[in-house]
């Protein structure tokens, strides 16, 4: 398939021939994850079928413009440790696409100062590949059900709560689903400091190690692992400059693994799983051993029958617990009794070239263009009203 640069506005399908319906990949955004998206957006541009889809790559810059981006997967991949953003792959510094909240109004339009407001047109779904705040956590999906215009993955609701480290465990919890002994820091009480000792004290229950971290991020960025109590403060502080509240989770021992969901027409499934191998010299699977460094996924994971498919069905109960649609990665530890703790959910996992969610369903049987192929068709299908 090539990948030579190509103009961001697709060109219309000649006279007498059917229309392909036309896919908005949106990528980028405000959140500390943004290079992580942008690289997810490299890899969806090379594997999309063109042949199928007309396809417009919209990036949100990182001061939440949404601008037309260059259609060149090359340049959004991370390399030698640089990080790819939106702000250098924009048409124009000043370009902005906007999106009318209201379904009666589903064109996009484009408008440069000084100059006449350009219509796109509509789009037939958005492919949001957004991680983080303001992109995974319900915001950008509240925005797409207001102009009405379909979209791969979660709802507003389950999307939300699935970003949250807190509301997550708390609703499988309900459904009585496994997890592990944590404790929320919410930022009045930090701001407190007559509070601070109570909450020292909760942490000390936990027992340590323990692994604070920042509430509504991903990609384990603001994440530290704290052995001694005089670390923790500085640990939380950490935290808190990706997100104003902070869990602390209880350290477990055991094997760290994931599994693929993917909604099909007769519902959800699960892939085969993967485990986490820490690359040498990191205490755990963090942003630099997972993006940069030298970590890697063993896929399948090395389980027996009945371990996985012990996981396979927990991961579909997750999936259904949190109500989520499309896509979800279900991540989980294998503890050395043999039960397995829910760790949590990314309701838009990665689709970078060393990302596990699509090395699981290629593993499983499903090639990444497939896969995105059927993410697509899901989400046409909610548009229709059928599943």
């Amino acid at each position: 398939m090539s990948t030579e640069p190509s103009s961001p506005v697709p060109v219309p399908a000649a006279a007498g021939a059917p229309r392909k319906p036309r896919v908005a990949i949106v990528f980028g955004g405000r959140s500390s994850e943004h290079a992580i998206s942008v690289s997810t957006a490299g890899s969806v541009l090379r594997a999309i079928d063109r042949n199928a889809y007309e396809v417009l790559p919209i990036g949100i810059a990182t001061d939440g413009r949404w601008a037309l981006t260059a259609d060149e997967p090359a340049r959004m991949e991370i390399t030698d440790g640089r990080l790819p953003s939106v702000d250098d792959l924009a048409e124009s510094a000043d370009g902005q696409v906007t999106l009318p909240a209201s379904p009666t109004e589903r064109g996009l339009v484009y408008s440069e100062p000084g100059t006449v407001p350009k219509a796109l047109g509509e789009v037939d779904v958005v492919l949001p590949l957004l991680h983080g705040p303001w992109g995974e956590d319900g915001t950008v999906q509240g925005l797409l059900e207001l102009s009405g215009v379909p979209y791969v993955g979660s709802g507003v609701l389950s999307s939300a709560v699935g970003m949250d480290k807190e509301y997550t465990k708390r609703v499988l919890t309900s459904f009585g689903l496994p997890v592990g002994a944590y404790t929320v820091v919410r930022p009045r009480e930090w701001a407190d400091q007559a509070a601070r000792p109570a909450v020292r004290a909760r942490v000390a229950e936990l027992g340590f190690p323990v692994f604070v971290k920042p509430a509504r991020a991903g990609s384990s960025i603001g994440i530290t692992r704290v052995t001694e109590p005089e670390d923790l403060d500085a640990a939380i502080a950490e935290a808190r400059r990706h997100d104003p509240k902070v869990i602390i989770e209880a350290g477990l021992v055991g094997r760290e693994l994931e599994c693929g969901v993917l909604e099909f027409e007769d519902g959800p499934k699960a892939s085969l799983p993967a485990e986490v191998l820490v690359g040498e010299g990191y205490d755990f699977y963090d942003f630099e051993a997972k993006y940069i460094d030298s970590s890697d996924v063993r896929i399948p994971a090395a389980l027996t029958e009945d371990e996985t498919a012990r996981l396979r069905a927990l991961a579909v109960e997750v999936f259904d617990a949190l109500a989520c649609e499309g896509l979800a990665r279900v991540d989980v530890f294998l503890l050395e009794d043999g039960t397995f703790v829910v760790n949590e959910i990314n309701t838009m996992p990665g689709f970078t070239p060393i990302s596990a969610f699509p090395r699981m369903w290629e593993a499983t049987g499903i090639p990444y263009p497939e896969l995105v192929d059927r993410l697509i068709q899901s989400a046409l299908r909610r548009s229709t009203g059928l599943r």
